[in-house]
């Protein structure tokens, strides 16, 4: 087959019909619009989670007693999540729903997928906050004391039952992707983090900033416990309540329905249940490795050695780029490639996943190259209240982390294929090495490296079993679809490595001559804000020109459509 046209072309707008149930249809939006206003409000809301993930690391500190035992205990809700919402929920209703919405009835069918998702989400919400004591026994490292347990303990009662507003956000939010109104499911966040950003600032006015004469065993009352997790929770509630509004101002109104005919929702239970199995897979390999993590460093002694916080801040900055673009393409093709294969139309199908491979390549190469040049000014800039050697240790496994973007990106876009195409008994399958590479690598890691690599080499493994879940997957979807286009996919990946390593190498540069404010003491926070905000920003867009006239010089058209994206959007801002 050939390769299909690149780029993404422009259609109208928006067009409205009348649906099944008498309300407005969905509408019909362009992939360049729909991913523009997807990452528009994806870029609001990664920059109020800036603000309060730097808020964060000011009250409890970055490589710290109470910092390991609140990241445990919020690893809880977020793996609960994954599994439940992000894995079970997102592999299935996407397709389904679409489906559903074709069909006269289709609306009670969807209704009662969102019944039992719910009902579903509220009982294992319930029973891991119970259990809450175990739970965290399972992330935390043997080496771990009984008083910081005890600690991450007290807040996972109060962060897990984020776990059922998880579930309501998801199962709302992808009501609203099959319906193709993309911008409240990606601009809820925001409100989250206004929320949480109020929290933090109430906390660190009323207790003050993390020191480590106030950080340790005994030095944690319940207020202040309280004061730091109850409004986490209550944000994660605000952003799953907002889509209730633009779910009915678009015609589509929940009811109740737990009963329906007899084999409606088989396809459902056999792709989630499959779906499930594959992220318990994947969340036990995760839970194994974070263990490597939590043993690193657990009471914070050493700023030198990189600890389970330590990871995730650097996972913070690493998914930005991740869900700014990539992820806010892959939702959107992920609706059209629904919609064409719930027509038969695979040669659409593989087209759209076609494309997405060159898009994805395209932005996540120059993303890769940014991230590694700039991670300690990222890491400074980002969390200014943090020293210098905290800074540089998550800055190490930042750069270990960035080296699976571009894997990343595929992979995610040709797992979603695979569900859509209905194949997650497939997807199970590919997990099972996916996992064993990740904890193969980490506890390598800790069996023959000192601690302060531990964590570096799992962020390395993470890498790994991505490049390991796409080279098995992007096979088992090209013996379901036939040519991906591998010509014009190589083809983009091989000029774009080219584009990135100029930009690196011109980035670099850069860094050598223009003041190197990770080596900054933090004496004035705010002046080290403005300064690394403005030298990475400047940085990252001469990286990016460099990067641009390199594939164009290289005649590489996806690099107009990653571009073309963002700028329609900031004219229609501007206007």
């Amino acid at each position: 087959m050939a390769d299909e046209p690149r780029g993404i072309p422009e259609v109208p707008e928006a067009s409205e019909a009348i649906d099944a149930e008498g309300g407005p249809s969905v509408r019909v939006t362009s992939l360049g619009r729909a991913t523009a206003i997807m990452a528009s409000g994806t870029l609001v809301s990664r920059a109020l989670g800036f603000v309060r993930t730097a808020l964060l690391a000011a009250a409890v500190g970055g490589i710290a007693f109470g910092a390991n035992a609140y990241d445990v205990a919020n690893r809880i809700p977020n793996a609960l999540y994954a599994v439940l919402a992000a894995g079970v929920f997102n592999a299935v209703l996407v397709p389904q729903i679409v489906k559903a919405f074709h069909r006269p009835d289709g609306k009670r069918t969807v209704d009662r997928i969102v019944t039992i998702i719910l009902a579903l989400s509220l009982g294992v919400t319930a029973l891991f906050t119970i259990a809450a004591p175990i739970v965290v026994r399972l992330y935390s490292d043997s080496t771990w004391t009984a008083a910081q347990r005890d600690l991450a303990t007290a807040f996972a009662f109060l962060v897990i039952p984020q776990l059922f507003f998880y579930a309501a956000y998801t199962i709302l939010g992808e009501v609203l992707n099959a319906r193709e109104q993309f911008g409240p499911y990606m601009w809820a966040p925001a409100l989250n983090n206004v929320i949480g950003i109020a929290g933090l600032t109430a906390y660190l006015v009323v207790f003050g900033s993390y020191t480590p004469e106030n950080d340790g065993p005994g030095t944690w009352s319940t207020a202040r416990i309280l004061w730091l997790a109850v409004p986490a929770t209550l944000a994660m509630a605000a952003q799953a309540g907002i889509l209730l509004w633009p779910l009915i101002k678009g015609g589509y109104r929940p009811a109740f329905v737990l009963r329906g005919p007899k084999g409606e929702l088989a396809t459902v239970r056999t792709v989630a249940g499959w779906a499930l199995a594959a992220v318990i897979i994947e969340q036990v390999g995760l839970l194994l490795a974070v263990r490597v993590a939590s043993a690193a460093n657990p009471e914070g002694v050493d700023p030198t050695i990189p600890g389970n916080a330590a990871y995730t801040l650097a996972l913070t900055l690493y998914l930005v780029p991740h869900s700014l673009v990539t992820v806010s393409l892959l939702t959107a093709l992920n609706t059209s490639m629904a919609k064409n294969w719930t027509r038969g139309d695979a040669e659409g199908t593989r087209v759209d996943v076609a494309r997405g491979m060159r898009l994805t390549a395209a932005f996540t190469f120059y993303a890769t190259a940014a991230l590694i040049v700039l991670a300690p000014m990222l890491a400074r800039t980002a969390f200014p209240t943090l020293s210098v050697p905290v800074v540089h240790s998550i800055a190490l496994v930042l750069i270990a982390l960035s080296l699976g973007m571009v894997p990343l990106g595929a992979m995610v876009l040709v797992k979603r294929a695979l569900f859509v195409l209905e194949d997650a008994k497939g997807i199970f399958l590919i997990h099972i090495p996916m996992t064993i590479t990740l904890v193969g690598v980490a506890y390598l890691g800790k069996f023959t490296l000192d601690e302060k690599w531990w964590t570096v080499v799992m962020a390395l493994g993470l890498s790994l079993s991505n490049l390991v879940g796409l080279v098995l997957r992007s096979g088992g979807l090209k013996r379901r679809l036939g040519s991906l286009g591998g010509r014009g996919v190589g083809r983009v990946h091989w000029f774009a490595a080219v584009a990135a390593v100029v930009a690196a190498g011109a980035g670099y540069a850069l860094r050598l001559v223009l003041p190197d404010v990770a080596d900054v003491s933090t004496n004035d926070t705010i002046a080290r804000v403005v300064e690394g905000g403005a030298i990475c920003l400047a940085i990252g867009l001469i990286m990016g020109l460099v990067y641009v006239a390199v594939m164009k010089v290289l005649r590489v058209e996806e690099v107009n459509a990653v571009v073309g994206s963002v700028t329609r959007r900031l004219r229609r801002n501007v206007r």
